[in-house]
């Protein structure tokens, strides 16, 4: 659902705040996000950049601070602390919101309304020239695999294909930023298919999407960049390549008695033992060549020393450690 009203709303200012990026080419540059509730903080210090054409992932627990993050770059929070800009403009500018497609996670049309009635209120709201609606419509409806079915009364649709249609309002008028709150939730495994899919074009055609979601799956195979909070602070923001890449990896040497095995601990913890290999976790993975060198030294013939790829399950798990709710 892509944010429409044209009116002021908590937390957005005239001007940018000093230190924020200006230039409406960078989607999303936030600084220093803080916000309390009470004497609980939600926010503390929040760093996020989403460049042009980038596809970044929204990641954390429940509580994390996801959703209020999301919020302030609506303009829907009013923040504490911090500063944020979106498409060059103050976070919560009524033009900023006209020209970015939002999916918020709950959502509810009237029923009684078809799926192009709905794209066509939209349409009005976020300012597209009236002649520009039967077409933008019926290419956001193609995209998000409703093509054949815009003139269907929404209490006809099934929930999957209310959360199309949810999709069709974000991408209506092609923004140039989309933020996404967990939009494969009510999908089956094609459907969330096609939504990755979806991304991708939206990235293929420079479009820039923040994509809010638990499902860390969905989130590696279509994003380029991680970010992951936990109890209000960003834990870990990375290139998704550099993110999954754990400080581990699987040594091999000729013969792995106790002093290649002090050797590996020096620079480490064996996890695991298989014969004459081990998986060492590292307290640095950049000590790998020191690593290396060391075996030489010793007497101790290398046949592998190969970095171990993680799973970003693995990270986050690592990160956050167990969800334990809520009430995090």
């Amino acid at each position: 659902m892509t944010t429409t009203d044209g009116s002021a709303t908590a937390g957005s200012t005239s001007d940018v705040p000093p230190g924020v990026m200006t230039d409406p080419a960078v989607p999303i540059a936030a600084v220093g996000l803080r916000k309390t509730y009470r004497d609980r903080t939600v926010l503390d210090g929040v760093d996020l950049h989403v460049g042009a054409g980038q596809v970044v992932g929204l990641l954390g627990p429940n509580g994390a601070g996801k959703t209020t993050t999301v919020k302030s770059l609506l303009g829907m929070v009013h923040l504490d602390g911090g500063s944020a800009s979106v498409l060059g403009r103050p976070a919560g500018d009524p033009a900023a919101r006209r020209a970015l497609g939002y999916l918020p996670e709950q959502f509810q049309y009237p029923g009684w309304l078809d799926g192009r009635q709905v794209l066509a209120t939209h349409a009005r709201l976020i300012g597209l020239p009236r002649s520009e609606h039967d077409r933008a419509i019926s290419d956001a409806l193609h995209l998000v695999g409703l093509a054949g079915r815009g003139g269907d009364r929404v209490s006809g649709y099934s929930k999957g294909m209310q959360q199309r249609l949810g999709l069709a309002t974000a991408v209506l008028g092609s923004p140039t930023l989309v933020i996404l709150d967990e939009p494969t939730s009510a999908l089956d495994p094609i459907g969330r298919r096609e939504v990755r899919d979806l991304i991708r074009a939206l990235r293929d055609r420079g479009t820039a999407v923040l994509l809010n979601s638990h499902l860390l799956g969905e989130v590696e195979q279509v994003c380029d960049h991680i970010v992951i909070l936990d109890r209000g602070r960003v834990v870990r923001s990375g290139a998704l390549s550099d993110i999954a890449v754990g400080a581990e990896v699987r040594v091999g040497v000729a013969r792995l008695d106790d002093g290649a095995l002090a050797i590996l601990q020096g620079f480490g913890r064996v996890t695991a033992r298989d014969g004459e290999t081990a998986l060492v976790a590292l307290d640095d993975v950049a000590a790998v060549p020191a690593l290396a060198a060391a075996l030489v030294r010793g007497g101790h013939g290398i046949r592998e020393l190969v970095p171990v790829q993680r799973s970003l399950e693995d990270v986050f798990v690592d990160l956050v450690g167990p969800n334990e709710g809520e009430d995090r």
